[in-house]
């Protein structure tokens, strides 16, 4: 078989005319798909196909994106992570000293001459410092005789007694707390009237009754005041509660405990009673018996018989 070569030049339409054609078609396409819609479902189909291929050229630029973003919102966190524990600190300092002061507030308001039985007798005085003795429980007040504070007055807080000054300054004293061991206060019991001494324990903050019978009637919870026999204290101010009450038949006396009333070692303010109680005439020595006589209401004078 003989076999024709093929021919060197393929032969067709020329360039021109290609370009013309799909000129046309491409012009006609466009018309259709604007009119009629009639490549919606191809564009669509073709999306479709290349969404996979749009998602692996954009990968590497969002994972940079999401770094950048990582590292950004990291440092921005704890950036705001510390200034808000800043801000917390702040705020909680403040928020400390408001309820300090809310705290004094009400602490003053129960010893204002309104709420306080003996306010309007006493000074406000504000402690300073504990005493330099270790081994004993004294406060440093701000006020001394300046402000007509003299040794032996009360000190008491919106709660009860708190002590007694022992010590007076120009400008400070010095009080010695209820609970020292050398602390006497004569008490009497609420509930029936009772009296005994209270003394400071020295030790734990507490306070004992010493010397009371076994008999004596007495129970948890009483509460015992100042009975005013002494001419320090005023009566009727608060001094302790009972905790603990031991009865042994081998014994005279029975062991009572008390917690103090006042907050000894909770508040910044004390209020000192100046008040002095009025002195009684000296008794009269035995047998000379002066009482003033009676005078006899006016009237007529009944005849002798």
């Amino acid at each position: 078989m003989i076999h024709d070569p093929p021919p060197f030049f393929h032969r067709g339409p020329s360039p021109l005319a290609r370009l013309t054609f799909f000129s046309l078609v491409a012009i006609a396409i466009m018309i259709a798909d604007h009119r009629f819609g009639a490549l919606e479902a191809v564009r669509l189909s073709l999306s479709v196909l290349v969404h996979p291929l749009q998602q692996a050229a954009a990968a590497p630029a969002a994972m940079l994106g999401r770094l950048s973003d990582y590292f950004t919102s990291q440092d921005r966190l704890l950036k705001e992570n510390q200034e808000l524990k800043a801000k917390l600190l702040e705020y909680a300092a403040d928020a400390q000293k408001a309820q300090l002061l809310a705290t004094e507030q009400k602490h003053l308001a129960d010893m204002s001459p309104g709420r306080s039985r003996y306010a309007t007798d006493g000074v406000l005085a504000e402690m300073l410092s504990y005493g330099r003795n270790p081994f004993t429980r004294k406060l440093v007040l701000d006020k001394g005789l300046s402000q007509g504070v003299h040794s032996g007055m009360p000190v008491i807080d919106a709660d009860g007694v708190v002590g007694q000054v022992t010590a007076v300054g120009t400008f400070t004293s010095e009080a010695t707390l209820l609970t020292e061991k050398d602390q006497a206060v004569p008490v009497m019991l609420t509930r029936n009237g009772l009296r005994a001494i209270a003394v400071g324990s020295g030790k734990d903050g507490s306070i004992d009754v010493p010397f009371m019978p076994v008999s004596a009637d007495i129970q948890n919870g009483d509460l015992f005041v100042t009975s005013g026999i002494d001419g320090t204290y005023p009566p009727g101010l608060v001094v302790a509660r009972v905790t603990a009450v031991e009865k042994n038949a081998a014994y005279v006396f029975a062991k009572i405990t008390a917690k103090p009333a006042a907050g000894v070692d909770n508040h910044r303010f004390v209020r000192i009673l100046t008040a002095k109680r009025p002195e009684l005439p000296p008794p009269l020595p035995a047998g000379d018996d002066k009482r003033p006589v009676r005078e006899k209401a006016p009237g007529k004078a009944r005849a002798r018989p």
